[in-house]
């Protein structure tokens, strides 16, 4: 029971401030967007992440033998948590349109917004799919929790963290190491297999939940039956890991930079806006 007051609120009640505040950062940087319409919209998503993330504890109440009336509470609260992550996703869009500056670090960008929308798809539309009691009850412990697990972690964490890396090792190197083809396909080939990955958990989910919840197979039969499935989700998760190799290689393969590279004032030193 009280496991999920620090699990639950860490991811929906405090890293999602984390989140906002350091996509907030990136976008002044990255775009050039002023500061107090930034501070506006945070100030909404903040609102939404701490109404809903809250009582939305309540779905991991459902089946532990709490009181009935959380079945209520958690349903109705995790259902306005997507509100959070969409405003998120919006936010990003938004501040890239509005912003005024060409930054020539177009990948961080990319990481950026992408962290808005990949945790909203993940963690806000996937979560919800299945959040509410009348589903959770087919569902709980599938596949489709995995399906949500794997996008919303990246959506939310691992995307933002790449982001930032993006933008803070060509300043603090002084390489230009977004210029070269490496860093997009970085993003769009660890995008593409992430996407493909949540597909293949998705329709093996969805088919376990079938099978062994409604028709009451063999939890051993279900999985034979999904196999195929997981043979999809190994050729996401190769090219998802080429991606990730890619982002990698792109960073360590100059070696450590030089003493000069790192002087504000060195000779070697090329300027990153």
């Amino acid at each position: 029971y009280f496991r999920w007051w620090v699990v639950h609120l860490w991811v929906e009640g405090v890293w999602e401030l984390i989140m906002g505040a350091i996509l907030s950062y990136l976008l002044i940087k990255l775009t050039g967007i002023d500061r107090e319409v930034i501070e506006k919209w945070l100030y909404v998503i903040v609102g939404f992440t701490f109404v809903s993330g809250i009582l939305g504890t309540g779905h991991h109440y459902y089946y532990i033998g709490a009181p009935k009336y959380w079945l209520a509470i958690g349903g109705l609260f995790s259902a306005l948590e997507p509100l959070a992550f969409f405003g998120m996703a919006l936010y990003g869009v938004t501040m890239a349109r509005r912003g005024g500056r060409q930054h020539p670090n177009r990948v961080a960008l990319h990481w950026t917004v992408g962290c808005g929308i990949m945790s909203f798809v993940g963690a806000g539309a996937l979560g919800f799919a299945h959040t509410l009691p009348s589903v959770n009850l087919y569902t709980h412990g599938t596949l489709v929790t995995a399906m949500h697990g794997h996008m919303a972690f990246w959506g939310a964490y691992a995307m933002l963290v790449l982001a930032v890396i993006s933008y803070a090792m060509p300043q603090l190197t002084g390489r230009k190491l977004y210029e070269g083809w490496m860093a997009e396909w970085a993003f769009w080939a660890s995008n593409i297999g992430m996407i493909c990955m949540t597909g293949a958990f998705a329709v093996a989910g969805v088919t376990q939940v079938y099978l062994e919840r409604r028709l009451g197979m063999d939890f051993l039969e279900v999985q034979k039956a999904v196999e195929v499935h997981f043979w999809a989700l190994i050729l996401a998760a190769c090219l998802f890991t080429v991606g990730i190799t890619l982002f990698v290689w792109n960073f360590i393969r100059y070696g450590m930079p030089s003493p000069e590279a790192v002087q504000p004032d060195g000779d070697a030193a090329v300027p990153a806006k």
